[in-house]
């Protein structure tokens, strides 16, 4: 299950590279390729880093999930969360350029997007 999650991670990221036009990366960093594919999709992009922090984590449960059985549930559930909320940032990040560009926080947006609509009627 956790090379699953991992795999959908880095997929996550391929799909963003893919939308830059650019070719993902087959590199690792710290042994993760989903690391080095974060380092690529940042260039260029300051505010791509408000996701550096949850690659990390799923890369943090990939290897606690090698050594906690007792645990396993658990972990399985947290990374699975992990690689969602990196799906969400990215899949937001690609249709709201500015995404990211409060610590993560999309509520800037909303409220400009708000203002915007109701100054539409």
């Amino acid at each position: 299950m956790r090379q699953q999650l991992l795999a959908q991670a880095e997929a996550v990221l391929e799909e963003w590279m893919k939308a830059r036009g650019e070719v993902p990366t087959q590199e690792t960093i710290e042994g993760f390729r989903l690391l080095a594919l974060h380092r690529q999709g940042a260039r260029g992009v300051p505010s791509f880093n408000a996701c550096r922090e949850t690659c990390r984590e799923i890369a943090y449960h990939y290897n606690l999930l090698s050594g906690s059985p007792e645990k396993r549930d658990h972990l399985e559930r947290m990374m699975g969360m992990l690689v969602e909320h990196l799906s969400l940032f990215v899949r937001g990040k690609m249709e709201v350029e500015g995404l990211g560009e409060f610590c993560c926080a999309s509520r800037p947006l909303r409220q400009q997007s708000a203002v915007e609509e109701g100054s539409d009627g």
